[in-house]
């Protein structure tokens, strides 16, 4: 995993409409970078609503949210429609950026072992800098918890 100050590798990915979003166009914002397992599960969808109902919060701090899983941009598309998402999702096919990121691993779930992302946050700094990870991340309420840091480390 990429650990908290190293700088955060770039990278270029389709967004919800297919046009290439690059992690180095926000050079000088903070970027909240999450990657979660999959579009409009229940997990998922609690955390990217969370997101969603504090995007004007984040915003007023000076933060972007991006969102990645290994879900195509129509799959992106369509969740972002469904839940009225007003941030970026971005569409890792062969999860690239989340093995470059580290959060590519073994999980399980109901007893069966797999392969898959591992649901975590990163904060980037304006320089470019990982300036917190949050691992093992739970997405009822991650949002607050993400802007509670971001309130006591940029307040």
């Amino acid at each position: 995993m990429i650990p908290e100050g190293t700088e955060a590798p770039d990278f270029s990915l389709p967004d919800a409409d297919g046009k290439m979003v690059k992690l180095s166009d926000f050079a000088g914002k903070t970027v909240v970078l999450y990657f979660y397992p999959k579009d409009d599960t229940p997990g998922c969808t609690a955390e990217a609503c969370g997101f969603r109902d504090a995007s004007a919060t984040y915003a007023k701090r000076g933060a972007v949210v991006l969102g990645v899983s290994p879900d195509d941009s129509a799959s992106h598309s369509k969740f972002a429609k469904k839940y009225k998402l007003p941030f970026t999702l971005l569409a890792d096919v062969g999860a690239k950026v989340a093995k470059d990121y580290g959060v590519w691993g073994e999980k399980k779930f109901m007893g069966r072992s797999f392969t898959g992302v591992n649901r975590t946050t990163f904060i980037i700094a304006p320089d470019g800098e990982v300036e917190k990870v949050f691992k093992s991340v739970k997405p009822d309420g991650h949002e607050k918890e993400v802007l509670a840091w971001l309130d006591e480390n940029r307040g």
